[in-house]
């Protein structure tokens, strides 16, 4: 009975934790700054040795960088048993009481739990903001608002989404796309933050795990600057189903930032959006051919029309830049 109720007791501090992440609010800090730490494809396996290095480099950006949310876009886990290869992950940032989000990338869900019943054990991990939108596709779609540092309104807005996993359409193949319902419940969004205002576009940014096909034509195009390293050609859907041209008519997202591609860490400016990679995060559990470490974005209130964003590693700091000055051409 003892053990009972220290149990009893351990889950009940646990869930007062979670409620309080949950209704906990994102802002700017009295600099007017607001610091987000990216880890992507950390692709995790539960007591693998070839994992280790992932965990020490989650912990060392995050002793450097201290930032004030962490979100991870896709692929934590690559291995049996998915619950405890997704908490030893998620742990690292939940003992620091910082708050997190995840997104799913397509190999989450290949290791014995569905989307729905990993979301379920996200959810339970104190700090955790991930949430999920009803009624349309996938299930890590939920919005981030940033309050600004006196908390008199929203000063940026962080769009979560899931990108799936794979093409479902017959005689397509590869990777699929983000739903037209998806797109909607942003345009729906946007224009709702945009209202309350007084008429003018929130600066937005979008996280998710598969990159959009507008990064290839942005790396491959002569007139769009690209900072960083690309390895590999952006595994994008086949299909486009006009999230980008969405993003450009709202007005709202300074820039998008995925994962996916192991080899590329790069940033292409393309049609006044910055599209953006993370630096790959994991071990030698799958390819990859980068050292391991993080992207890091920091907003400033002050001037809502630029941010500055460089990769983490172990040695210290690459491509930094301020988006969009150090991409216009001269």
């Amino acid at each position: 009975m003892k053990r009972l109720n220290v149990l009893l007791a351990l889950v009940l501090c646990m869930g007062l934790q979670f409620v309080a992440a949950q209704t906990s609010t994102l802002k700017f800090n009295k600099d007017g700054k607001f610091k987000i730490v990216q880890f992507t494809d950390v692709h995790y396996i539960y007591n693998d040795a070839r994992s280790a290095i992932s965990i020490e480099r989650i912990n060392q950006v995050l002793d450097v960088e201290k930032p004030d949310l962490v979100l991870f876009t896709g692929d934590l886990i690559y291995g049996k048993p998915a619950e405890e290869s997704m908490r030893t992950v998620l742990n690292q940032v939940s003992k620091r009481n910082l708050p997190f989000a995840v997104m799913f990338g397509n190999h989450d869900d290949e290791q014995g739990l569905s989307r729905k019943e990993l979301f379920e054990i996200i959810r339970s991990v104190p700090c955790n903001l991930t949430a999920t939108t009803p009624d349309i596709a996938g299930v890590t779609n939920f919005i981030l608002p940033v309050r600004s540092s006196d908390g008199a309104k929203d000063a940026a807005v962080l769009y979560c989404i899931d990108s799936h996993s794979y093409s479902q359409i017959k005689g397509v193949g590869g990777y699929d796309y983000i739903k037209m319902n998806q797109i909607q419940w942003y345009k729906e969004n946007s224009k709702r933050f945009a209202d309350k205002n007084g008429g003018a576009p929130v600066p937005s940014y979008a996280f998710f795990h598969i990159a959009l096909p507008e990064y290839n034509q942005a790396a491959a195009s002569e007139e769009a600057v690209l900072y960083g390293i690309r390895k590999e050609r952006a595994c994008a859907p086949q299909l486009n189903s006009g999230f980008f041209t969405a993003m450009k008519e709202m007005g709202d997202v300074k820039g998008v930032f995925v994962g996916h591609d192991h080899d590329d860490d790069y940033t292409v400016f393309w049609k006044g959006i910055l599209l953006a990679y993370g630096r790959y995060t994991g071990g030698n559990t799958v390819y990859n051919h980068l050292s391991n470490g993080a992207r890091v974005i920091e907003l400033d209130e002050h001037t809502p029309d630029s941010f500055k964003t460089w990769i983490r590693l172990k040695d210290g700091v690459e491509q930094s830049v301020v988006c969009p000055a150090d991409f216009v051409k001269k």
